[in-house]
């Protein structure tokens, strides 16, 4: 991966950034700032689109510290999150990676979907997530004591595992553990309203839509419909998109490739939207 690669990946958020709306559904804001406080890992395990992203760039805006995000591929590499020898103007310099970055700074690094970064990637973390809270730098010949206010988080979909892209155990306890969900019906009426301004009347309407697609999952989709999707939905009929376009490529569409899946999806949305 190239540099400007790991640049695109990365991002650092402003601390006095404002307007990251989240909807708290139990103790889970409560829950991470007993971490930070007492300098643990956290792991969070949800479906996609659930909020796992969102909270963290909640939690922290609120804790006022700098957020590192990667999203985590099968080409991450340990260099990509650590660091490099580059070749400048003035000969060869070291460039701390994201999570090097947090551990001298004292921010929160996040690696979204983790189990997806190659074994070895995941090796490098193992120091830093445990009492030592160490981060080796062989190329420069560094031992980093994590700053106070460091933080790693990672996430992953517990519905993607298998044998061969599941969390080493080794690697999982030594985090403490966070499951998130699709929220329940009002509160995720309540954040389509809040995200979007849609009428409460149509994001009563989607609500409902997407329990019943969720009730399909087991026989005909991989996935459901999220609550990101359903966010989209609702800034299309906003705007004022026809409610069975919408249906069609805010959800439909983006759940399955199969054309006879899709009008079947069609058949039910066509139940709570009549154009």
């Amino acid at each position: 991966m190239t540099t400007s690669n790991v640049q695109a990946v990365t991002n650092v958020a402003d601390s006095e950034q404002e307007g990251i709306f989240y909807q708290e559904q139990h103790n889970e804001s409560a829950l991470f700032e007993y971490a930070f406080n007492n300098q643990l890992p956290v792991l969070i395990k949800g479906p996609t689109g659930c909020g796992k992203t969102r909270f963290i760039e909640h939690m922290a805006n609120k804790l006022n510290k700098p957020l590192y995000t990667v999203a985590c591929h099968d080409d991450l590499t340990a260099s990509d999150l650590v660091g490099r020898h580059l070749i400048g103007s003035d000969g060869t310099y070291w460039q701390d990676g994201p999570l090097t970055r947090a551990v001298r700074e004292g921010g929160i690094c996040y690696l979204d979907e983790v189990v997806e970064a190659r074994k070895d990637t995941t090796v490098v973390l193992h120091p830093l997530a445990d009492n030592r809270r160490i981060l080796p730098i062989d190329r420069t010949g560094e031992m980093l004591e994590a700053h106070p206010d460091f933080m790693l988080v990672v996430s992953y979909n517990p519905g993607y595992q298998n044998l061969l892209k599941g969390m080493k155990p080794s690697t999982r306890q030594r985090f403490v553990a966070m499951r998130f969900d699709y929220p329940e019906a009002e509160i995720e009426q309540e954040i389509l309203i809040k995200e979007t301004g849609v009428e409460p009347r149509l994001a009563g309407r989607l609500i409902e839509l997407a329990h019943a697609l969720r009730r399909l999952e087991d026989n005909d989709l991989d996935e459901v419909a999220s609550t990101r999707l359903l966010i989209y939905a609702a800034k299309m009929l906003k705007v004022g998109m026809k409610p069975l376009e919408v249906c069609r490529c805010c959800l439909a569409e983006p759940l399955t490739d199969d054309p006879q899946t899709i009008e079947a999806l069609m058949e039910v949305a066509r139940i709570y939207f009549d154009d």
